[in-house]
């Protein structure tokens, strides 16, 4: 059993200790994530809890490869809603919680916030518990908050109203049997994530200039002035790209047909996404199963992190494995790096690496030891979903052919580990995945429960 190692394993060492003693073999820690100082923090803390418990466990480090990724989208305005829980009836069950402090990076919100605001450190040092800070929100409202706890790095406060807060807003202390009246101007307050809606039948741009992404403009009448746009990280690869291929964004979840193919930009419609409206943000994949695309397997931040990689894991997944240039490259690194020789794993993401996985499996078995990974999330959106299955059935049997082990990753038990509860279709292909030699679960709020769950 393999674990996608969260952000918080940096810092949280009972999380890796309960994985351990629930059945977690290896642990993953994704390259494209955090960095040497997470992993350094990760990695002493399985240390640690192997030591504690008694238990085994590998590091397999996945290079983060050259993955296609939508760029940066126009940030909406910095505003901050909260609100308390209520009650069928409309009654409040539980206050809004609000976190303050007079510096949000030093003492950010110690557990869970419906919010965190910046204030100036004299006004707040003279906050007391029972106190009421008073405001007018954006909508011209007039809110209140009550101190609820104060501790030496900030302190909460709980509303019972909704209220939209932006930075400037004025927040006044009113001190309790005192008529005294401090106040003090908001900050901290992030900029809205936004997003590109896109229907069927949409047109988007997707070009290779740095600027940040656009929704459509319309005229008043509703004709579109200006289609949507939103640049991608690897603009290269335009050039290798035709019109009448397919494009799908974020897993599958939109896609679209090439109209037209330029040098610095693709003309897109849309053919795939919700009735309502599908949302594209920044950093979501972008995958072109159709198109010859000659990116190599090992970027600059790739070899950079091989350094890191050699000397700390015990294995190295290289992310679309392409072809059997891509392995040699691999193994080159290695090799110059230094002492450390990590076993090699193949992750089988694309229809190439599909095609050439025999010449890459002959490559990598000259290695002293290696496996393949079965990475279904861009494998099934480059087949298409409906081949999905055959295309892991045949790499099953090509690597028992070859003797090589099999990780089967990518969704297994994701609706356990995220909500807490399976689905029956998972629970099937999770007994299913028994007949690879390692799972691969991806975190989730409940990945300890799931690690229980899989290993019985």
């Amino acid at each position: 059993i393999m674990v996608t190692m969260p952000t918080e394993a940096a810092v949280d060492e009972q999380l890796i200790h309960d994985l351990l003693v629930n059945g977690m073999d290896c642990a993953r820690i994704n390259c494209a994530h955090d960095g040497p100082a997470e992993w350094s923090a990760m990695i002493r803390n399985l240390r640690r809890a192997q030591r504690t418990t008694g238990r085994s466990c590998r590091i397999m480090m996945d290079l983060a490869g050259p993955k296609l990724r939508t760029g940066p989208v126009t940030v909406g305005p910095d505003v901050l809603k909260y609100r308390p829980r209520r009650d069928v009836y409309g009654r409040v069950v539980e206050p809004a919680r609000i976190w303050v402090s007079d510096d949000l990076i030093l003492h950010p919100a110690p557990a869970a916030a419906d919010g965190s605001l910046q204030v100036d450190d004299d006004w707040l040092a003279g906050l007391e518990s029972g106190d009421t800070v008073k405001f007018r929100d954006t909508r011209d409202a007039n809110r209140r908050l009550r101190v609820a706890a104060v501790t030496s790095e900030g302190c909460w406060l709980e509303g019972g109203k909704t209220a939209y807060l932006d930075n400037g807003v004025m927040l006044y202390h009113h001190c309790e049997g005192d008529r005294r009246v401090s106040g003090t101007f908001v900050s901290g307050i992030p900029a809205i994530e936004n997003y590109l809606r896109l229907f069927s039948g949409d047109r988007l741009i997707l070009t290779a200039d740095a600027y940040p992404g656009e929704p459509a403009k319309y005229d008043g009448s509703g004709l579109v002035l200006a289609p949507a746009r939103i640049s991608c990280t690897l603009p290269e690869i335009l050039e290798q790209v035709s019109a009448g291929e397919s494009i799908w964004f974020d897993d599958g979840k939109i896609g679209g047909i090439i109209e037209k193919a330029e040098t610095d930009s693709l003309q897109i419609k849309i053919t795939h996404a919700n009735a309502g409206g599908s949302k594209l943000r920044s950093d979501k994949g972008i995958n072109l199963p159709d198109s010859s695309l000659e990116l190599p397997a090992l970027t600059r931040k790739d070899r950079a992190d091989l350094e890191f990689v050699a000397t700390h894991a015990d294995i190295v997944a290289l992310s679309f494995a392409n072809t059997v240039e891509d392995v040699r490259s691999l193994k080159q690194a290695l090799d110059q790096v230094g002492e450390g020789q990590p076993a090699i794993v193949l992750k089988i993401e694309t229809m190439a690496g599909f095609r050439h996985l025999p010449d890459m499996l002959l490559e990598a078995m000259s290695s002293p030891a290696c496996g393949v990974m079965i990475a279904r999330g861009d494998l099934a959106v480059e087949s298409g979903f409906e081949r999905l299955a055959e295309l892991q059935e045949e790499i099953l049997w090509l690597c028992e052919a070859a003797h090589v082990p099999v990780i089967w990753a990518t969704q297994v038990l994701e609706n356990l580990a995220k909500t807490g509860a399976p689905t029956r279709a998972e629970i099937t292909d999770a007994a299913m995945a028994h007949r690879s030699e390692c799972v691969m679960l991806n975190k989730g709020p409940h990945i300890v429960e799931t690690v229980r769950t899989l290993d019985n």
